[in-house]
């Protein structure tokens, strides 16, 4: 009887994202990893190994419209900003929200973070638990208005997760920092905790008859936490290296155009047709998956070239290769426009 409830327990229980990484590009169909790319990206990664670019330290200068990360806001916008940090993509690019503030007009992720650094300048308690655990539709609505007859997707969805988080952090200490105090500062142990205790960040799937996670949110949230940690001189964090890639939509295309991931010609065509893949279509699981996995053979690659020419250790690990790809993905947009980027309407990424 025990040894039956011990197995289905083992059963339920995902793989977890670098494994689950590793078991999709093992068996993925249209999705490869591409050695020789995952060489020459680490190669590029080598030459910059001293560069603040590579570091935590960089999270403030990669998102400008953060408070300060010695704020006392700082960990509580963190954790609204990546509570809703999903499906900003438009349904036409020509018709996307935006947010405007202090002067800059921002469009996609970065509409977030302006819209909630702006209500926090209007007065509006945005990051205080007690205030957004039951903020009304409408009220949510008005924080994230858009300059244009273009609103935020899912505003809903982003509704009913911010209330049911915050409902959760009021149980469980009043803030996100009370909150992950019992995983002891543990990078594992916190993404463990997230995942349990708020459902919204339970980013599973099935593939191949396994049960495999990406928990994309709660790895980036354990990631932001890490640097305002780090920004504080307190970012000595334990099993950082247990953090992979953040597995969404415009890593891929970076990995694509870098040559360290490849689609088949099938993929291509379709995202080329604009289909949309629904969350746990085995195509999104693939580009997800060997995102993940493309990321860890070009870490593991870098760490051997620094070994071999540097006789050193390695520190950058995953989560900060993500943090250099995704602001290359941004900047080099139009140079990678040919490559189309994958549609999943979900609260997961």
């Amino acid at each position: 009887m025990w040894l039956f409830v011990v197995v289905a327990v083992l059963m339920k229980t995902p793989l977890p994202p670098r494994e689950s990484g590793c078991f999709v590009a093992e068996h993925s169909q249209d999705v490869f990893v591409e050695e020789g790319g995952v060489q020459r990206v680490a190669e590029m990664l080598y030459a910059l190994r001293k560069s603040e670019d590579l570091t935590a330290s960089g999270w403030k200068k990669a998102n400008p419209l953060a408070p300060s990360p010695t704020s006392d806001h700082a960990i509580n916008w963190v954790f609204v900003v990546d509570t809703m940090n999903f499906s900003f993509w438009p349904e036409q690019e020509a018709q996307q929200c935006e947010v405007t503030y202090r002067s800059v007009t921002y469009r996609g992720y970065m509409t977030l973070c302006a819209a909630i650094t702006r209500a926090m300048e209007e007065g509006i308690p945005i990051t205080d638990p007690a205030y957004f655990s039951q903020i009304s539709v409408e009220e949510l609505g008005h924080v994230l208005r858009s300059d244009n007859n273009t609103f935020m997707p899912m505003l809903e969805e982003r509704h009913q997760v911010l209330t049911e988080a915050g409902r959760i952090l009021l149980q469980n200490g009043g803030s996100f920092r009370s909150f992950i105090s019992p995983a002891g500062n543990d990078a594992k142990k916190m993404v463990e905790l997230i995942v349990e205790k708020l459902p919204s960040y339970r980013d599973e799937a099935t593939y191949k008859d396994k049960r495999i996670s990406f928990y994309k949110r709660a790895q980036i949230l354990v990631a932001d936490f890490w640097g305002i940690m780090e920004a504080r001189g307190a970012g000595d964090i334990p099993n950082l290296d247990f953090l992979t890639m953040f597995a969404d939509y415009r890593v891929p295309q970076a990995l694509v155009h870098l040559g360290a991931l490849r689609y088949s010609e099938t993929l291509m065509e379709t995202l080329r047709n604009g289909e949309l893949l629904r969350s746990g279509d085995r195509r999104e699981v693939e580009i997800r998956g060997c995102s993940i996995w493309c990321v860890e053979r070009i870490k593991a690659y870098l760490w051997s070239l620094v070994k071999e020419r540097d006789d050193q250790s390695c520190n950058i690990n995953s989560a900060v290769i993500d943090f250099y790809l995704w602001p290359y993905a941004k900047l080099h947009h139009e140079e990678m426009a040919h490559i189309p980027i994958h549609h999943t309407r979900c609260i997961y990424y």
